[in-house]
């Protein structure tokens, strides 16, 4: 005779088992969303919420003071056709251009350095930080005096050399580069030590290895430490970029767009519109077209990065 019991208490015991792992998925899952609220209502209030707001916002003309009054597009085809909404955008790409490649490359040849050891190694990671701890507002003072044509120290070392150095600020070949200069000066220390770290995770068997096999340091650079690599590398592309496009400080402080246009980025225009000229919804539709294109260079930097291999030795 066949026991029908067995099989119904194994049913039940398989039911019993799934709803225990669904009470504790639940309240798995309940207290990761508990956890993760402040944060994830911060970001909806203070970075999704604004960009539908400005969105909104695009499509009115308003003075900050009276009704908004509903243009669609306007906004949109106005700065298609405004030479210095173009002008902006070129002097944007330009400076990300000058920034971006020489910050860079000038930090991953302070970490190559630095990752080897040297006697006040930790002396020099601090001094190189410290540039990115500052604030730009004052930065930007400091190299005005500096680049100052009469008095400023570039011009008076120069000076010593025979060399009539231009007038940095005031000359539109120069503003840019030297604009670009003081935030390569600022932030190259911050992306040495993300690629310092990186570089430092990078198993030492492999060098031993490849050296035995007889490569060069050049074919050592090349095979192990830039492969390995590409994971900081993406990091500190991607957020410098962001960061590059959205330059301000510098600008406002030590050139205010000029001259004659030459450092007015696409934030600065932004300013200009929004809090000069009191064209809100034209600055929010400016701010749009900075926000698709940060949107655009970054989603191709992630295409561009997710098709390389990424070893991890973890």
């Amino acid at each position: 005779m066949i026991d029908e019991r067995v099989p119904l208490a194994s049913a039940q015991g398989r039911r019993r088992r799934t709803d225990r792992r669904f009470v504790r998925h639940v309240r798995d899952t309940a207290e990761a969303y508990t956890l993760l609220a402040p944060s994830l209502i911060g970001f909806l209030l203070f970075l999704v919420a604004p960009i539908f707001g400005v969105a909104g916002l695009s499509l009115f003309d308003w003075n900050l003071m009276g009704a908004p009054s509903f243009v669609g597009l306007d906004n949109y085809r106005e700065l298609a056709a405004d030479p210095e909404v173009w002008r902006s955008l070129f002097n944007t790409v330009y400076y990300v251009l000058l920034n971006i490649p020489a910050q860079t490359v000038l930090a991953l040849l302070l970490a190559l350095a630095l990752n080897r050891r040297m006697r006040g190694g930790k002396v020099f990671r601090v001094a190189f930080v410290l540039p990115w701890m500052a604030m730009p507002v004052a930065l930007g003072i400091v190299w005005s005096w500096i680049f100052d044509p009469r008095y400023g120290a570039v011009n008076q070392v120069l000076g010593m050399a025979g060399i009539d150095g231009p007038n940095w600020l005031t000359d539109p070949a120069w503003a840019m580069p030297v604009i670009a200069s003081v935030n390569v000066w600022q932030y190259t220390g911050y992306t040495m030590l993300i690629l310092l770290a990186g570089l430092q995770a990078i198993p030492h068997q492999l060098y031993e290895a490849a050296a035995i096999d007889g490569t060069t340091p050049a074919q050592r650079f090349f095979m192990i430490t830039l492969p390995l690599l590409r994971p900081s590398l993406f990091f500190v592309l991607v957020t410098n970029t962001i960061g590059s496009f959205q330059v301000f400080d510098t600008v406002f402080v030590m050139t205010q767009g000029g001259p004659g246009g030459a450092t007015d980025v696409l934030n600065f225009h932004i300013y200009q519109q929004g809090f000069q000229l009191f064209r809100a919804g034209f600055a929010s539709a400016l701010a749009m077209v900075l926000f698709g294109l940060i949107l655009l260079v970054t989603a191709a930097q992630f295409l561009y990065f997710r098709k390389r291999t990424v070893y991890d030795f973890s």
